[in-house]
């Protein structure tokens, strides 16, 4: 039996050319995929592990890991720690005073370090100095005369006189990330709308506020947040239970209701929801500003 061997062809095409190679892995994107990972668990186990506390009923509690799935779902917990904790009160309290306060600080922060970034006067870097220093001045050592100084102004025990102090404590690190922010926008492109005929609020209103986008998300987020988490100077400042806000209702739900875990739960849980939306609206602008004010100049 002989076996015919049929003659190989061999296209000139591909004479000369080898197999194309396999790119190398990237260790290092994989290793940030992983370190993402790991910190997405992380931020997501305290609130899972929060939400399965709050839907469950004391045996539940007693006989069950946290993290088991409950034996009957307890979203009564929800409705009893809405009745306690005052829930629709206190975080309207804190709703009212975020969304004055947090546009209200921004604007003025932005139109301040616009000011300081494109006009030029005598003694401007030494008030970019002290506004900056301001930015890191504590909180707490300040509580004593700023008790004292809303008392004498009428202003204590009041949500309107809650924000002046805050926004005295939050423009100043706005102003100093926002400057950085429009130091790197090209003086171009003011220049050309300026020979168009637009003045300086136009300008500033129609060229540079949209180009500061990413920055000012940035910024509202984080003060947001940081207005609906204060706790410092609101319970200097306020007394009455019905100007609370969420931090002093979660305190006084922890020390009067601490044992009953599943309406504490629910209560906290409850409270991180705002937060939690303002983030989702506005994460895609917040990578690109987290680092806006990184500019040198």
């Amino acid at each position: 039996m002989s076996v015919t061997i049929a003659p190989r062809v061999l296209d000139s095409a591909n004479v000369g050319q080898t197999a194309p190679r396999r790119p190398p892995r990237d260790y290092v994107g994989i290793g940030l995929w992983v370190a993402l990972a790991i910190t997405a668990a992380l931020w997501f186990l305290p609130l899972f592990l929060m939400f399965m506390t709050s839907v469950k009923s004391k045996p539940d509690l007693n006989t069950t890991p946290l993290w088991a799935l409950p034996s009957s779902w307890e979203f009564g917990n929800y409705a009893a720690a809405i009745d306690t904790g005052d829930f629709w009160v206190t975080a309207g309290n804190s709703l009212l005073i975020a969304i004055i306060k947090v546009p209200l600080g921004l604007a003025i922060a932005a139109a301040a370090a616009y000011a300081l970034a494109r006009i030029r006067f005598r003694g401007s870097r030494g008030l970019l100095m002290v506004i900056a220093v301001g930015s890191m001045v504590p909180v707490q050592i300040g509580l004593g005369p700023l008790f004292n100084t809303m008392l004498e102004l009428g202003l204590l025990d009041s949500l309107y006189g809650l924000i002046l102090p805050y926004l005295a404590f939050g423009i100043p690190y706005q102003i100093f990330v926002l400057y950085g922010f429009f130091r790197g926008i090209p003086e171009e492109l003011e220049e050309s709308a300026r020979i168009d005929g637009a003045s300086t609020f136009r300008i500033f209103r129609q060229i540079v506020l949209p180009l500061a986008k990413p920055a000012l998300a940035a910024l509202f987020v984080l003060d947001f947040v940081a207005t609906w988490n204060e706790y410092a100077m609101a319970t200097t400042l306020l007394r009455s239970q019905g100007n609370w806000t969420i931090p002093l209702a979660v305190q006084s739900f922890s020390t009067q209701h601490g044992t009953d875990y599943g309406p504490m739960n629910a209560f906290i849980f409850m409270s991180a929801i705002p937060v939690l939306i303002v983030y989702l609206l506005f994460q895609r602008y917040f990578v690109q500003g987290a680092l806006a004010g990184a500019v040198k100049g």
